[in-house]
């Protein structure tokens, strides 16, 4: 396989991987507004004895999202890597305007094989 088909096929697992993330964030975001609305009914002072156990129950729920969220931001940076190495650092090249996808020009990708 060469190194331009191992690219694109890297692209396109990238952009089917994130169109499950966004179906995901989109389910999340469901999930999201029915916890919003049921601890707005629930985790309120009479439903507790003490704020001490009203604080420990909102942070669970909170320390839920957050793992969630942490979770999703380890996956974004690995699929950036991946896009990073595709379509390299631009760090290498001139540095000039335009030129920060790492050599891809107008006329397509620079896969570094370009002696035909």
């Amino acid at each position: 396989m060469s190194r331009e088909k191992a690219y694109l096929q890297m692209l396109e697992s990238t952009a089917v991987i994130q169109w499950n993330i966004a179906m995901i964030l989109e389910a999340k975001a469901v999930e999201a507004e029915k916890v919003k609305q049921w601890t707005q009914h629930h985790i309120h002072a009479r439903a507790f004895d003490s704020h001490e156990e009203q604080l420990k129950e909102s942070l669970s729920i909170h320390e839920v999202i957050v793992e969630m969220v942490e979770g999703l931001t380890k996956l974004e940076n690995g699929l950036y890597s991946n896009l990073k190495a595709v379509l390299g650092s631009g760090e290498d090249g001139g540095g000039g305007e335009g030129e920060g996808f790492g050599g891809m020009s107008g006329d397509g990708f620079n896969f570094g094989d370009d002696s035909k």
